[in-house]
């Protein structure tokens, strides 16, 4: 069939829609909803035999939904209404929830159901769980709703009950940090952890709190910062304390967006002198705390964990990482897991703290060269093998880390956007070596110059992913801790790790790392020092969301009818005419 998706944004999970959709070889087409005029021409103009919106925020036109059907995902079971569904279920508490794909209508939220999907709600942040379980939950209904639709025969269901709820305000949102247990600020504080964030006063400024996490140890008087670690700082309830990893201040009218930050370099000079509060270098599975970079060993394997917010590297959590990765270098294991955890692998450099630095070209020229190190130390450790575990998305630079590692392994779930493009950038991370040894030089130009988004089950098959876990994203860590066992006690391990060390001096004999390193980096300079330079400019429209004022064209470009079951050049699959809207892979805000 030929689906086209209308969005408000190419976020997740309308990539992930797209990607799947994709390997169930449909032909797949994306407008970016910019008004009641703009979707009415794009499906005049695509003329798709039906229409699917897995996140949209304004109402899809009675011209669009009175001709064609349009499948509007929600994140609510059955009968939930609202904008906020999500974000209150969170706030909340719930424990269990689901996803609705129904037809768009007169009224939102109010059409016939084409499928519902079930799921659970873990304690953890919201935008951890839109990627995770309610994308999860999210295909799954998608995919029967498209599989109904196809059949011809299914009649959608009207729902007789619903509960229409108004958008959850900052009002609603706010904090009392006199009267607020720790566990009421976590809810609130995870309910909008990534958009819109919580408005609260702190400091003399008023400031949106992006994130939270328990602290188990630590207290002070409720409100009162306690202590900084890795960039966050901690902050005292009435009966505890939590980590607040980011902070965005308020905007100033007629001033830009301002960009989200870690919440010590948000704060600057404000900041009182605060001990920094470290955690040791090995995870203490007693502890209820909060640390960005976690080590910890089962046997022969050990697992050095990582979660950035947004899958951000900052050159100095770049360093802070390969010191880390040296670490766990030194330890008497056979295999070291890299990652390992349920949301974000990487999203490549920190473009929120590039622009917000004094000098950006100087900012992104460091931070390029601090994930250049930390992969080039992956490349070069030969006395070990190296597992990429990605419980969840990846792109850009963080891409190519993984692909520095000896095997890549993904849950069923993950999206990968190994290019640079999007972003006016050539790229780096060794990405010129790493990406040909796996997928050849033509479907490694390819990638990189078409900037589409790949399924996890699409990555196998072109040989970019080795292995796929097709788990829920709870299960991730505990199954890749028993793949890693067996690889570690396999009596295959000691020869792989000889034959690895064999090729790489192969490899470095024929053409050295630094070669790679020096040509990749001297394009990035060139840019980066360029004023003029295409990357100036789409990073700022990023990271400040400036809104687009039209479908890019490489999004809106439609497939003649003729060539529409023509199969893929580099999957196989349909014929695939768009992709992401500039910088929407690297980071998520």
């Amino acid at each position: 069939m030929h689906i086209l998706l209308v969005a408000s944004a190419f976020n997740s999970l309308t990539q992930r829609v797209h990607a799947e959709l994709r390997d169930h070889g449909h032909h797949v087409s994306v407008e970016l909803a910019l008004g009641a005029d703009s979707l009415t021409d794009a499906a005049r103009r695509h003329r798709p035999d039906l229409i699917i919106a897995p996140m949209l925020k304004t109402a899809v036109p009675r011209e669009v939904w009175s001709t064609h059907t349009c499948l509007i995902v929600h994140p609510g079971p059955v009968g939930d209404r609202g904008p906020s569904s999500l974000d209150r279920a969170v706030q909340e508490g719930a424990r269990h929830w689901g996803v609705t794909v129904l037809q768009a209508d007169a009224e939102m939220d109010a059409g016939d159901v084409w499928a519902f999907a079930e799921c659970p709600l873990p304690e953890l942040a919201k935008s951890d769980l839109y990627r995770g379980e309610i994308a999860d939950a999210a295909l799954r209904a998608v995919l029967l709703a498209v599989e109904r639709f196809a059949s011809g025969t299914y009649a959608p269901t009207p729902q007789t009950t619903h509960r229409t709820r108004p958008y959850l305000r900052q009002d609603e949102r706010r904090i009392d940090w006199a009267n607020d247990s720790t566990d009421r600020v976590l809810r609130v504080l995870r309910a909008a952890d990534s958009q819109p964030g919580v408005r609260d006063e702190l400091l003399g400024g008023v400031w949106f709190l992006h994130g939270g996490h328990r602290e188990d140890r630590l207290r002070g008087r409720p409100g009162e910062l306690l202590a900084t670690r890795a960039g966050a700082v901690c902050r005292a309830t009435t009966d505890g304390a939590v980590w607040i990893p980011e902070l965005r201040a308020c905007r100033a009218p007629g001033e830009p967006v301002p960009v989200k930050l870690p919440a010590t370099l948000a704060l600057g000079d404000r900041l009182p002198p605060l001990p920094e509060d470290p955690v040791p270098a090995f995870a203490d599975p007693s502890r209820s705390t909060w640390s960005d970079i976690t080590y910890r060993e089962e046997g022969q394997a050990g697992f050095l964990s990582f979660s950035f917010p947004g899958g951000a590297m900052s050159t100095e959590r770049c360093r802070r990482l390969l010191d880390a990765y040296r670490a766990a270098c030194g330890r008497p294991t056979s295999v070291l897991v890299l990652g390992g955890g349920r949301d974000f692998f990487s999203n490549g450099i920190h473009l929120g703290v590039i622009e917000a630095s004094a000098d950006p070209a100087a900012e992104s020229w460091a931070n390029i060269t601090a994930m250049d190190d930390l992969v080039e130390a992956v490349l070069t450790t030969t006395d070990r093998l190296v597992v990429a575990a990605l419980g969840g998305n990846a792109a850009a630079g963080g891409a190519m880390l993984a692909l520095a590692a000896d095997e890549v392994w993904c849950r069923s779930g993950v999206v990968l956007n190994p290019h640079y493009r999007l972003m006016g950038l050539h790229g780096s991370e060794y990405w010129t070596y790493t990406l040909p040894r796996r997928v050849g030089p033509a479907v490694a130009e390819r990638l990189t110059g078409d900037a589409l988004p790949l399924s996890a089950t699409a990555a196998v098959e072109l040989g970019l992913v080795d292995r796929t876990l097709p788990c829920a994203a709870a299960e991730f860590a505990d199954e890749t801790a028993r793949l890693a066992g067996l690889l570690a006690a396999s009596p295959a391990a000691p020869s792989r790790i000889a034959a690895k060390k064999a090729l790489r001096e192969r490899d470095e004999a024929k053409t050295p790392l630094a070669a790679y390193r020096e040509a990749e980096l001297a394009l990035m300079r060139a840019t980066f020092f360029d004023p003029r330079a295409p990357y100036h400019a789409l990073r700022r429209a990023f990271v400040r969301k400036e809104p687009a004022a039209a479908t890019p064209a490489h999004l809106a470009r439609t497939v003649p009818a003729d060539r529409r079951d023509a199969p893929d050049a580099v999957t196989g699959l349909a014929v695939q005419d768009s992709t992401p809207a500039a910088g929407s892979c690297y980071e998520e805000g």
